[in-house]
């Protein structure tokens, strides 16, 4: 449905997109995902057509549109406030883009069922909540059917649980329409939760594109690693299948076909890190104990001072500062090779999820 080739955007002397290729296939949701600053509005944008792409090309269905006003491109959008229409009802402002015949085809009360507002046609919008208001955004852009929708991190001035409720009911409204869509967030949760496909950006390039599960399982890169979840990033010496880290010798995810040892950057998951008394696996510290609910993150600091982060079930109790545990890993690792794109830049070992603040 849209395909986006070598797309270019400056700002003066600063490149937003700097040669972004992206593929949305038909009847999806991609979400793209990426930090503040990284171009991903930007490119929104462009492809709605309120921004002049400086080059590359914008194909919509099967046309091109680089060029064309955004009016005739018949992309919907969402924005993050909503922006209905206070002196029209909630009918009004979802039948605003439907011309006579459309409006009484029924198409108003069928979109508003499909959000979750069925019988809301004659309230107005300040009689609606935060989220409704943004449900009715939503139905508003699927009235016309509109090839492409796209939206602006609809989600993010809502509070957690009903931003969790909201962003599955509208994802379900998007398939039960058909509705092809793409996502722009920086909530890694919110993008592999309802996404077929997650696109990650980053200094105005796409890192990687891919199901949701190939992103966070198989990153690209240690940074998208870092990114997409909780990541323990090690430095580690490849012997074959195995890679010796200081969490341990380790099976590779994807070994090398040769025995060739090699430095490299290894990537171990929180989960993958099991905790048990001391004497099992490799000693650690404990540093921090952060609950969660659901679950916990535990800090800790290895013998040679590098730290990792395990995620443990909550019901396993809580971990006293300073105890020392035993560390070990489930699974494979992922290594990098640490002199791809990508790879530069990054310490050594580290652990972006360690704070929590993703």
């Amino acid at each position: 449905m849209l395909s986006v080739t070598g797309l270019r955007k400056v700002y003066g002397r600063v490149p937003a997109l700097d040669g972004v290729d992206l593929d949305v296939p038909t009847g999806t949701l991609t979400a793209v995902l990426g930090p503040s600053g990284c171009g991903k509005t930007t490119l929104l944008r462009c492809v709605a057509g309120f921004e002049r792409v400086d080059a590359g090309a914008i194909t919509l269905a099967g046309r091109h549109v680089a060029g064309v006003p955004a009016h005739r491109r018949r992309v919907a959008v969402v924005p993050q406030e909503g922006a209905l229409f206070p002196h029209l009802s909630v009918a009004g402002n979802v039948g605003y883009g439907l011309n006579r015949a459309e409006r009484g085809s029924g198409r108003v009360e069928e979109v508003l069922a499909l959000v979750g507002l069925d019988g809301y046609g004659a309230r107005m919008p300040h009689q609606l909540s935060g989220g409704q208001q943004q449900r009715v955004a939503v139905a508003r852009a699927l009235a016309p059917r509109p090839p492409l929708v796209l939206l602006d991190e609809p989600f993010s001035a809502l509070d957690a649980a009903l931003r969790t409720e909201l962003r599955r009911d509208v994802r379900q409204a998007l398939r039960a329409d058909g509705a092809t869509a793409v996502l722009v967030t920086h909530d890694q949760a919110e993008a592999l939760s309802i996404a077929d496909q997650v696109a990650v950006m980053n200094g105005g390039r796409i890192e990687q594109s891919g199901p949701p599960t190939t992103v966070y399982q198989e990153p690209a890169s240690p940074w998208v690693a870092g990114f997409v979840g909780e990541a323990v990033l090690l430095p580690g010496t490849t012997h074959g299948a195995m890679v010796e880290t200081a969490l341990g010798r380790l099976p590779l995810r994807d070994p090398a076909t040769d025995r060739v040892q090699r430095n490299t950057t290894v990537l171990v998951r929180p989960e993958q890190i099991d905790l048990r008394t001391e004497g099992y696996g490799v000693v650690a510290t404990v540093v921090r104990h952060d609950f969660h609910g659901h679950d916990a993150l535990v800090a800790l600091r290895l013998a040679d001072g590098t730290e990792v982060t395990a995620r443990v079930n909550s019901e396993a109790g809580a971990l006293s500062v300073g105890q020392l545990v035993g560390v070990a890993v489930r699974g494979a690792a992922r290594a990098f090779d640490t002199t791809s794109p990508g790879a530069d830049g990054h310490p050594s070992h580290t652990t972006p999820g360690l704070a929590g603040q993703r």
